[in-house]
């Protein structure tokens, strides 16, 4: 590999948080003057590139790398999407509530919870983690909800049997269930 190529590797792993020009260079093995030339020459490349979304800046004293000013409004757009925004705990008690004992209707679920819960199903059906799978076969005919696939992709999971184990006490008391490993959930990996 180049050091050209090495720069672009460490800018991209470094994301948001950049590196400076000292870094760089111990890094690199090279001296802050060619980390120079070097940055100099891979922004040139980003933005002589028409199908490149990448460019160079530098903030704080740190080089990182970041997107076009020309696909602001794009990224404005998907900023405000449902899938790039977090989870309340509200809507990560339904969705455990639903990937452990789908599929049921919102009623149950509420009967669980002890709140109504249509709101954070709206939304986490938006979100598209839940859907409706049918309808329950009593008075009324309420949805049946069920987790969806897209569920599975967010959790990191194949199937729903790989779901951690938990007792039926356990999901009466849904703040001690983590089906998610306590990481902090958001959609936007960035």
């Amino acid at each position: 590999m180049n050091k050209t190529a090495e720069l672009e590797a460490l800018l991209f792993v470094t994301g948001e948080e950049g590196l400076s020009l000292r870094d760089l260079s111990s890094l690199l093995n090279i001296t802050p003057s060619a980390i120079t030339q070097q940055i100099e020459k891979l922004s040139q490349k980003y933005q002589s590139d028409s199908e490149s979304a990448l460019t160079i800046i530098e903030t704080a004293g740190k080089f990182r790398l970041a997107t076009k000013v020309e696909l602001n409004e794009l990224l404005q757009h998907y900023a405000k999407t449902p899938m790039n925004q977090s989870l309340s705990k509200a809507a990560l008690e339904v969705l455990a509530i639903i990937a452990y004992k789908q599929p049921l209707t919102r009623i149950e679920v509420d009967a669980i919870r002890g709140v109504n819960s249509s709101g954070t199903m709206a939304t986490l059906q938006a979100f598209d983690l839940i859907e409706v799978i049918g309808k329950k076969e009593v008075i009324g005919n309420p949805n049946l909800y069920a987790t969806t696939n897209h569920f599975l992709d967010y959790i990191g999971i194949n199937t729903l049997e790989e779901l951690p184990e938990i007792n039926e006490e356990s999901l009466m008391n849904i703040d001690d269930v983590d089906i998610f490993n306590e990481k902090e959930i958001t959609t936007n990996e960035n």
